[in-house]
């Protein structure tokens, strides 16, 4: 998968305006590299556990199918991989007879079935399939297919945030009316029943009993005129509670928007990056550029890159911001000391949310990191180590969160995958020490 692919199809879901639109996208450009794999998407009710609906790319459309499936009905490993998200999972057992419980047309017997799941503010929201023949030699689709999936489902965060405001809209829109109207026809009531009263009590008394009988009304219609205040009481109490309702919908609109934007910087961020990428023959322009990637989107104030160095066992540093003047470029970090020593000899991401409870003594003298919240996470692509990114100061919100760790995760993915098509962690080297 080449970045021009991937910058392609970035600003092609930046501009699509449905999810059909994206899929579309997506189809398009895993067809670049593979016209034997097909792949669809299933959108999920996450609150019933159900597969609702299949959509699939055909002939440039998106065809849809109903459904009713159960997820529970996958064999237990894919589902509990689709539930957790980000990788995709072989459905090894059977494959043809799940693309029949899925209703993927054009599944061939001898074809391989894996399935990703796609996740929303940690909710599944759909999954995507993939139907690929298959091969003896040469690498899977479903390796070419991750970062465009990555993509994918950025933007279909982006669908279902706007989906959830109007929603929400509706919503609202529907209870203000309802509510208005009981509103008016139970004041228009009310006011019908106290004219009626004082026509009565302004009607001269002709005898005794007929007095008697008009006091009576009186007396009934002044207790309903007390039961019709006490409901109207009743009916400003709900409307008060509406308001609330409507305020915390505002709220979460507004949480929304903010997600929304960090998308959108996002797809920006990865637009420019690979763009830079298909231009630049620069190894120090690109290693910029791809600390620029994370960095930004994380709104880190310093932060710093390392690759592989060519000595086996040892990193050097590659690009950085904001550490002190004594770090120079080129600086090497042996694999297993210091914090991306030890991330690169575990391949696993660390995240600290105050350097001051790590009580590991590496962490709080390391000059790549500061006494603030920090994550340093393994750049790896195929099973090879290409790097370590290192984060600290955040410049807004100020600590790093589990849900960061997964942001990092995929633009991560990004940068490894640019900086191996590059080979920047060797080219990059020789033109540090010419300097």
């Amino acid at each position: 998968m080449t970045a021009r692919t991937l910058t392609s199809l970035a600003q092609a879901l930046g501009g699509a305006t449905d999810l059909d639109a994206a899929l579309v996208a997506l189809s398009g450009a895993l067809a670049e590299s593979d016209r034997d794999a097909r792949i669809a998407l299933l959108r999920v009710d996450s609150k019933a556990g159900l597969v609702r609906e299949r959509l699939e790319v055909k002939e440039g459309r998106v065809d849809r199918a109903p459904l009713e499936t159960s997820l529970e009905q996958l064999p237990r490993l894919v589902l509990r991989a689709v539930q957790d998200g980000g990788t995709f999972a072989d459905v090894a057992d059977e494959p043809a007879a799940y693309a029949r419980l899925l209703r993927l047309s054009g599944f061939d017997e001898g074809s391989s079935l894996t399935l990703r799941g796609v996740k929303v503010d940690g909710q599944l929201v759909a999954v995507l399939s993939l139907a690929e023949p298959r091969r003896v030699f040469g690498t899977r689709a479903t390796e070419r297919l991750a970062p465009l999936a990555s993509l994918f489902e950025l933007a279909q965060g982006r669908f279902v945030d706007r989906e959830a405001r109007e929603e929400a809209a509706r919503t609202l829109e529907e209870v203000t009316q309802r509510v208005h109207g009981d509103y008016l026809q139970r004041l228009a009531q009310l006011e019908g029943e106290v004219a009626a009263t004082r026509g009565a009590v302004s009607t001269p008394a002709e005898d005794a009993v007929a007095a008697v009988t008009r006091e009576r009304e009186d007396a009934k219609r002044a207790e309903e005129s007390r039961r019709m205040l006490r409901r109207l009481a009743a009916l400003e109490h709900q409307i008060t509670a509406s308001v609330g309702q409507l305020e915390q919908a505002h709220i979460e609109l507004h949480r929304r928007s903010e997600a929304l934007r960090q998308r959108t910087r996002t797809l920006y961020l990865l637009d420019r990056v690979m763009s830079l990428a298909a231009e630049t023959k620069d190894p120090h322009r690109l290693a910029e550029g791809l600390l620029s990637l994370v960095g930004d989107d994380m709104q880190s104030l310093r932060c710093s890159l390392f690759l592989v160095g060519k000595k086996p066992g040892t990193l050097y540093l590659a690009a950085a911001r904001g550490l002190a003047p004594h770090v120079q470029l080129g600086k090497v970090v042996e694999i297993g000391y210091g914090v991306a020593g030890q991330v690169a000899q575990r391949r696993e991401p660390m995240l600290v949310v105050d350097a001051v409870d790590a009580k590991a003594p590496p962490l709080l003298g390391d000059d790549y990191l500061t006494s603030g919240s920090f994550i340093s996470f393994p750049l790896v692509l195929h099973g090879d180590l290409v790097g370590v990114v290192n984060l600290t100061n955040r410049a807004q919100r100020g600590l790093f969160v589990e849900e960061d760790v997964e942001r990092v995760r995929m633009l991560g993915l990004v940068i490894s995958l640019i900086a191996k098509e590059a080979n920047l962690p060797e080219g990059l080297l020789g033109t540090i020490r010419e300097r």
